[in-house]
């Protein structure tokens, strides 16, 4: 199922990007790495649109870039191979530059949608096991005078 996202949903997370990502989005330099890299597989202009949007929504944390290279020949229909081809050299030559920008942005998604959940103190109290009593005379013991 391809992704979609309205422009108004695009614009609310583009504001919320890093000043790096924000560039590497809207810069020539992306736009023809992209371009290039679909004319050298031999993609045909409407097929690198679509590879454009993928490699946005990498840039703007909607999509994990290991997912890249599954999503273009799901979603954009290229054979394993040459999508495979294609993410390589993207990752290579977009993704990587701003490869710490990325991390980051995904750290801070992780981190927002992770729930940690604490035990009660009560709970705590309750699942701790009891040391067992000692039966009989303890043989090891001085007697308390």
């Amino acid at each position: 199922m391809p992704r979609q996202y309205t422009q108004e949903q695009l614009d609310k997370i583009y504001e919320k990007l890093p000043e790096e990502l924000q560039e590497a989005i809207f810069s020539m330099e992306t736009a023809e790495e992209i371009r290039n890299t679909c004319e050298s597989y031999g993609i045909n202009d409407n097929r690198v649109g679509e590879v454009a949007d993928r490699v946005g929504y990498v840039l703007m944390g909607l999509l994990l870039p290991q997912e890249f290279s599954g999503v273009l020949e799901a979603e954009v229909k290229l054979p394993k191979t040459l999508a495979d081809a294609i993410s390589r050299d993207i990752n290579r030559l977009v993704f990587y530059p701003v490869k710490p920008a990325l991390e980051q942005l995904h750290r801070m998604e992780i981190e927002v949608t992770a729930k940690i959940v604490t035990p009660k103190p009560e709970e705590a109290e309750t699942t701790k096991e009891k040391p067992e009593e000692p039966k009989g005379d303890d043989t090891y013991r001085e007697p308390l005078e």
